[in-house]
């Protein structure tokens, strides 16, 4: 029996979850390999690299929260997690504080200032919860411990190594979520390196205490994977849910013409063209099945995290941000 498997033997008997799991040596093994992986491929310090590791804490917490993950609750559960009247508040207390950082990155990417909110409020409460796991811990744990997408994590610690020397910034400083997510939009390291943006020009791009780069950075991640500025996002259906059974597929990436729905007798909102591409959701709730239609930029969300359930708990809780901040407008 391994390491591993002992320990998570104990815990199924005892009931107490251990807090660090011990290296084996194909463990060890496998974080020499990428040691050496490191300094050969990006010219790090061997030395550098021993002490960075020795500090290193592999947790069995992690492994168990991945196996975990929110989206594997049905909808009706899911959406009430985010959306609650302390969230819809927090994103109008965010969006009022912020104004013109939220209006100058919304005027300059086109990204509407409510989705950039949700964005946040979904991701980390506006900051209130950014995660505590040291980084370096949260990917070194899945990319050593977690064979089903160890090559995944492995990327993304070598990334994060990359960031931590690109930024000038100590790996032991950076905490963040379980799957090594980070700062305020909870980005991973490889996400931080190809889209974190230093909006304010302080030669700096700060995900962590500065929300107008926060905003910026997630702006610009959604206009590199296809938001369409001015398009809708997601329109609710109100068909028989017969007519639509032939029309759900696998996968999230809109592929079905909106005319095919159209000449079926489905009826669609007038913004929707026949040759707009569309996805048909299907979510249970707890009177029955609902049904949407996802356009480009409800799959734009999914690029942020893969599910069609975080996309429409983003896409309602902006929603209701917007109604209540138009609500405050309209009383002054």
């Amino acid at each position: 029996m391994t390491h591993l498997k002992l320990m998570i033997y104990l815990v199924l008997l005892f009931g107490i979850p251990p807090l660090v799991v011990a290296k084996s040596s194909d463990t060890e093994s496998a974080i020499e390999q990428f040691k050496n992986k490191m300094v050969a491929k990006h010219s790090f310090d061997k030395h550098y690299l021993d002490h960075v590791f020795s500090k290193l804490e592999l947790r069995d917490s992690i492994i168990k929260a991945i196996t975990r993950p929110a989206e594997s609750k049905p909808w009706h559960e899911y959406r009430k997690i985010f959306l609650t009247r302390s969230r819809i508040k927090g994103g109008v207390e965010f969006w009022n504080k912020h104004e013109q950082a939220i209006s100058d990155v919304a005027s300059h990417y086109g990204v509407p200032a409510e989705i950039m909110v949700a964005i946040l409020g979904v991701e980390t409460r506006y900051g209130g919860n950014t995660g505590s796991y040291p980084v370096l811990d949260a990917l070194s744990t899945l990319a050593f411990l977690y064979p089903k997408r160890s090559r995944f994590f492995r990327s993304e610690l070598e990334q994060f190594l990359l960031l931590a020397r690109e930024e000038g910034v100590e790996h032991k400083d950076l905490t963040g979520s379980y799957a090594g997510a980070m700062g305020l939009p909870q980005f991973m390291p490889s996400s931080f390196r190809n889209f974190a943006v230093d909006f304010d020009d302080d030669k700096r791009r700060d995900i962590w205490t500065n929300p107008t780069d926060t905003l910026a950075s997630i702006a610009n991640y959604f206009i590199k994977h296809g938001w369409l500025s001015g398009q809708p996002v997601a329109l609710r259906l109100n068909t028989d849910s017969a007519k639509l059974q032939a029309f759900l597929t696998d996968g999230l990436k809109p592929t079905l013409k909106a005319g095919q729905l159209t000449e079926a007798g489905i009826s669609l909102a007038p913004q929707i063209k026949s040759e707009d591409l569309v996805k048909l959701l299907e979510y249970d709730t707890e009177q029955g099945k609902e049904y949407w239609v996802g356009l480009e930029n409800f799959y734009t969300i999914t690029r942020y995290n893969h599910s069609q359930l975080y996309a429409m708990a983003v896409f309602q809780l902006s929603q209701e941000i917007l109604n209540r901040k138009n609500k405050q407008k309209s009383k002054k």
